[in-house]
Formats: structure tokens, C-alpha cells, sequence
């Protein structure tokens, strides 16, 4: 990819540098084993820098071409997808979801639970499409362990991947919501039945709609589903915490403590094994075959530059290079939160994102000082579950992708640190 002076689009070059020390401090540290990041700014790209490793087993260096397990970066494109149909007329965001998957049309609702078995009551109002592309619509992902519902989850679609996503969706059809349609907001896998959604409406399967529809216009000619055997060189290693991770942790108190590691980092000199393991190695990755389960809340794989063309488009109003996927009042209806008050912030986990509500399918900031971090109101975007994050800032004309391979998203506040390096190198 092709760098311009910074200066050209309002960097500062010795304020960048400062995006590079931050970056090597993790790999030094031993805290990554590699990590990429962006900034593209007014149609140019001020900034592209990798370092470290994509494999450290290997010793191969992460580069610009290196294909990354991007996970639920690929809600967004799913989000986009079920736009283009509902621009097509297919169907309207209030509809209910129950008239195009006709599974949901008998769902009920956990309303506490008793000696024999789950307390249940009828909807208040149907799940709508709208709750799909929000997470409002009461489903979940069955991680937690506040609700009888989550250990259903993880007997019934836990083992997802060795089923087709029709069948995904009609198991998920038969649980209980958590709550109330749009009582609450929850992480879920709203975005699988979303996908979903556009195999039915479209008659195609979500890989094939993806491929026509949005790679190919776009020339993403490295996102897909799974990495070709030929490519399996450039995909990156995923690594862990030494010793393993369990969801329960306290992500939040674990990120403040490594901000006050970081205090003396560039002088850390622990070496690169000592905090991080093999969590996946690419040859042995679920992706590195065609998988079963199509998932459109995390199963595509991408490069920087790819995710680039796609990040482009939104900032464009859903245009590039002459091929029009949205129309530009759409893109603004996807990015502006819809989410009320009460609803806000947005949390996965019990881990807030201090400011951001929700939009259709990316998170919306809606209180810059809130979030604690550089940038704009109006700011959207997501990340995916291995350290991978991309925001779109529309009144700076700016957006950034920063790119590591490290499970579980948030165990590090590297892609906040990174968004925060960004802005104050930004100048004019």
C-alpha cells in the first residue's frame, strides 16, 4: 500500500512516530507477538506500520499482507448486506422477524426460573429485524452465567460450527429470550440470524452474496470464510495469556494494569515468550478449510488493505471506486445511534465502552469525554474477538484499523492506546 507525507493530510511526523513506539513496546514487551496499524485520512493513507511477528514459532515478520482472523469485524459486512436487501425493498427494519424466519414465530420469553424448569411469558412485542442488526432482540451468546437461558445456549448452539447456519438459526429459535425485545442490549449472535436473513431474502448463501455482492465490487480479493492453501504462509498465528484465559476474568481491571506496565516499557526486556502461548497456529486453524457454519457474526478472514476498501466505502457514504453498495442516506442511518438513554453505554461482559451506544450493526460514539480516549462524536465502528478494532471518524475524513492476533479482545487496551496515538498526531 502506498503511504503519503503525513503532512499532506494534517500529520505530524514526529507525533507519528509516537504510533511506532507504541506498537514495538507491546512486541517488545512481550506482550504481542506482532501487531499492524492504519490511518488513512482524507482519501490518502498517513500511516501503515507493522511490527513484530505474525508467526513467532516461524520468525516470519507481520507485513502489510498478512491475513488476519478478523471474527466479529465481520458484523459490520453483515450489517451491510442486510442494508443492500432492505434498500432493495425486501423488507423494513420494523418488521418482524418471525415473517421472514417463521421459527421465531412461537418464541418465548425467561421470566425467571422455578424447581421444574424455566418460568416463561409471551413477547411484548415481536423481535424485529431492527433488534437483529442491534442486539435488542433478547437472544445472546450464552458466555454468561447470569440467566438459566446462557447454560441452554451452551448445550444447544455451542458447538455451532459443525452445523450449517440454517440449522444454527433454527436451534436458536427454540430458546428463550433473555428479556424483553429491546429491554436491553446484549452481545449475541443476533448477527448469524441476520446472515440468515440475507440467504433467505436473497437466495444465495451468505459466502456467495458476500463474494458478489461486496468483495468483488469492492476488489476485497483476500476476505472470505477460510484461507486458501496457497495463502496459509501470510495468515497469522493467535496467541493467548500464558497459562490460558477464561471469560470471567476482569477484562477492565486487567487493561488498567497493563497501562501501568506499560509506564516503563520501552525499558521492559522480558523476551517475547514469556507472557503469551500458541493459542492457534495457521496450518492447524478452523481456517484454513472451507468451514460448515457460514457466520456472519465473526467467521471471515482479511488483510488490512482489504478491510481498508470496506472501511472506505462507509466513510465514502457507501461508495468506491465508481461501485455503490448504499445509498449515503443509509450510511448515515447505520451509523447514528439508536439506542436509548437507558441503554447506554453498551457493555460485553460487564466491560463498558464508556460512551457508545449502537447503531445498525458498528458501535456509535455518543460522548467523547466519556470515552476517555481521543476523537469525535460520531465515531463508529467494532473489533473482533483477537484484537483487531476499525473506527470511521466522518468529520475528520479519518479512520483506523489496527490489526494483532491475541485472544481475548480487550485483555490489552492496545487498539484505544492506538486510536489515542492517532488523533494526537493529527495537526491540521
Amino acid at each position: 500500500m502506498t503511504t503519503v507525507h503525513p503532512q499532506r493530510v494534517g500529520f505530524s511526523v514526529q507525533r507519528l512516530a509516537r504510533v511506532d513506539r507504541l506498537l514495538d513496546r507491546y512486541v517488545k514487551s512481550g506482550y504481542l507477538a506482532g501487531v499492524l496499524g492504519l490511518i488513512y485520512r482524507k482519501g490518502e493513507i498517513a500511516y501503515c506500520n507493522a511490527s513484530g511477528r505474525r508467526e513467532r514459532e516461524t520468525g516470519r515478520p507481520m507485513t502489510e499482507d498478512t491475513i488476519f482472523r478478523i471474527y466479529s469485524m465481520t458484523k459490520p459486512i453483515t450489517a451491510v448486506a442486510a442494508l443492500m436487501l432492505f434498500e432493495e425493498g425486501h423488507f423494513l427494519l420494523d418488521d418482524p422477524l418471525a415473517r421472514y424466519l417463521p421459527e421465531f414465530a412461537d418464541v418465548q420469553v425467561c421470566a425467571g426460573g422455578r424447581s421444574d424448569g424455566l418460568l416463561l411469558a409471551p413477547p411484548e412485542r415481536p423481535i424485529s429485524i431492527k433488534d437483529m442488526f442491534m442486539h435488542t432482540g433478547g437472544l445472546s451468546y450464552g458466555w454468561h452465567k447470569d440467566s438459566p437461558v446462557e447454560t441452554l445456549y451452551r448445550q444447544t448452539v455451542g458447538n455451532r460450527e459443525s452445523v450449517p447456519l440454517q440449522t444454527v438459526v433454527q436451534k436458536l429459535a427454540t430458546l428463550p429470550l433473555l428479556y424483553q425485545p429491546g429491554a436491553r442490549w446484549r452481545y449475541s449472535l443476533a448477527t448469524d440470524v441476520l446472515g440468515r436473513l440475507v440467504e433467505v431474502l436473497s437466495g444465495k448463501t451468505l459466502d456467495e452474496f458476500f463474494q458478489q455482492e461486496i468483495f468483488k465490487p469492492l476488489g476485497m480479493t483476500e476476505t472470505g470464510f477460510h484461507v486458501p492453501a496457497e495463502s496459509l504462509d501470510r495468515f497469522a498465528a493467535c496467541y493467548c495469556p500464558l497459562g490460558g484465559f477464561t471469560f470471567d476474568q476482569d477484562l477492565a481491571r486487567h487493561a488498567r494494569t497493563m497501562t501501568r506496565l506499560f509506564a516503563d516499557a520501552d525499558q521492559a526486556s522480558a523476551p517475547a515468550d514469556a507472557k503469551i502461548e500458541l493459542q492457534e497456529a495457521p496450518q492447524t486453524s478452523r481456517f484454513a478449510k472451507p468451514p460448515i457454519f457460514l457466520s456472519g457474526g465473526g467467521g471471515l478472514v482479511s488483510t488490512v488493505g482489504d478491510y481498508l476498501r470496506f472501511a472506505q466505502m462507509l466513510l465514502n457514504g457507501g461508495a468506491l471506486d465508481g461501485n455503490r453498495l448504499l445509498g449515503r442516506k443509509t450510511v448515515e442511518l447505520m451509523r447514528t445511534n439508536h439506542l436509548p438513554a437507558e441503554l447506554i453505554p453498551i457493555h460485553i461482559g460487564g466491560v463498558f465502552q464508556s460512551g457508545y451506544g449502537f447503531g445498525l450493526g458498528v458501535s456509535v460514539l455518543v460522548d467523547a469525554p466519556a470515552s476517555g480516549a481521543l476523537g469525535s462524536s460520531g465515531i463508529y465502528g467494532w473489533s473482533g474477538a483477537a484484537t483487531t478494532q476499525f473506527w470511521i471518524d466522518p468529520q475528520e475524513e479519518m479512520l483506523g484499523i489496527c490489526m494483532a492476533q491475541f485472544i481475548p479482545s480487550g485483555y490489552y487496551p492496545i487498539t484505544r492506546e492506538f486510536r489515542v496515538a492517532a488523533y494526537q498526531a493529527l495537526v491540521a
